[in-house]
C-alpha cells in the first residue's frame, strides 16, 4: 500500500493566498515536508479554479515540481486545467479522475490517452451518487472499464476508487465494511490486478474530536491494507497515521518478519 499525500489543498488559506499572490513558497514549503515523510505520490489538489484555470494549474504544477521528481495526482473537476497540468508536468503523473459523469467521460477521460497517463475512476453514478452496496459497486466498475476501453485507455491504467463514505452516514459502516469487499473482489471480477485507491480522511468527514478521528482512520486503514488497497490518499504529516499504514503494511507482506521493520511508537 503506497502512501500519497493528500496535504495540498486549495481549501487551506495559506494555499489560497499563495495562489492570488502567485507565491510559490508556501506550497513548496508543504511539499518539501510531504517528501521529507517518504510520501509515494503527492495529490495536488486545486478544485476547480474558477477564473484562469489553466493559469492556475500551471502555478501549481510548476511550482509543485521544482522541488520533487515525485509522480503528482492532478486533482481537478475542470478539464481546461487539466490540460494544462498535463501539459505542464515533467514529472510522472496520474489524472485524478473520471467518472460516469458524462462531462468527464467526454472531456477527462480521453485526456489519458492523449498524454498516456493512468487515471483513477470513482465509482459513482452519472449523477455523482454513491452506490449502496458491493453489487452496484461492481456494475459501476465494469462500466468504468468498458467506457475506458472504447476511449482506447488500457484497463490497467485505470485506478479503482471505491468511495470511502463518511461514517456519520446512516449507513456509512455498512458502506465502509461494502468498499472493503469490493477491493477485495474487484481483481477476480475484472480480470486483472486492478489497483484501487481510497481517500481516508473521507470516513472521518464532520468528525469534531481529533483523538477518536485518528484512532478511526488508523483502524479503517489496517483494514484496506488488508483488504489489498494499492495507494492510501492521506495525511502524510499526521504521524501516528503514517505509522499504522507502515505497520499494516508490514503484516501484508510475505517475507520473513523483522522487528527491524516495525516504526518506533
Amino acid at each position: 500500500m503506497k502512501l500519497i499525500a493528500d496535504n495540498l489543498r486549495i481549501t487551506k488559506p495559506k494555499i489560497q493566498a499563495a495562489l492570488l499572490a502567485l507565491d510559490p513558497e508556501p506550497l513548496q514549503d508543504l511539499v518539501r515536508q510531504c517528501v521529507a515523510k517518504q510520501a509515494f505520490a503527492i495529490d495536488v489538489n486545486t478544485g476547480p479554479l474558477g477564473k484562469s484555470p489553466e493559469e492556475g494549474m500551471r502555478f501549481f504544477i510548476e511550482a509543485v515540481q521544482m522541488v520533487t521528481d515525485l509522480p503528482l495526482l492532478i486533482d481537478t473537476s475542470n478539464s481546461d486545467a487539466m490540460r494544462a497540468g498535463l501539459e505542464a508536468a515533467k514529472n510522472p503523473v496520474m489524472i485524478n479522475g473520471f467518472s460516469l459523469e458524462p462531462e468527464k467521460l467526454e472531456k477527462i477521460l480521453p485526456l489519458a490517452k492523449e498524454f498516456d497517463a493512468d487515471i483513477v475512476g470513482f465509482l459513482l453514478y452519472p449523477d455523482s451518487r454513491v452506490p449502496k452496496n458491493e453489487a452496484e459497486r461492481f456494475e459501476i466498475a465494469l462500466e468504468l472499464i468498458g467506457q475506458a476501453e472504447a476511449a482506447g485507455v488500457a484497463k490497467e491504467r485505470v485506478i479503482i476508487d471505491p468511495v470511502v463514505p463518511p461514517l456519520a452516514w446512516d449507513d456509512g459502516i455498512v458502506q465502509a465494511r461494502a468498499v472493503l469487499k469490493v477491493i477485495q473482489m474487484l481483481p477476480d471480477l475484472l480480470g486483472f490486478d486492478v489497483q484501487t485507491i481510497g481517500g481516508i480522511s473521507n470516513l472521518t468527514t464532520g468528525a469534531g474530536d481529533k483523538d477518536k478521528k485518528n484512532l478511526m482512520e488508523q483502524s479503517y486503514l489496517a483494514m484496506l491494507a488488508a483488504a489489498g488497497l494499492s495507494f492510501a490518499l492521506m495525511d502524510i504529516l499526521n504521524p501516528d497515521l503514517v505509522k499504522a499504514a507502515r505497520a499494516s503494511g508490514i503484516l501484508t507482506k510475505e517475507e520473513i518478519f523483522s522487528w527491524a521493520m516495525v516504526p518506533r511508537g
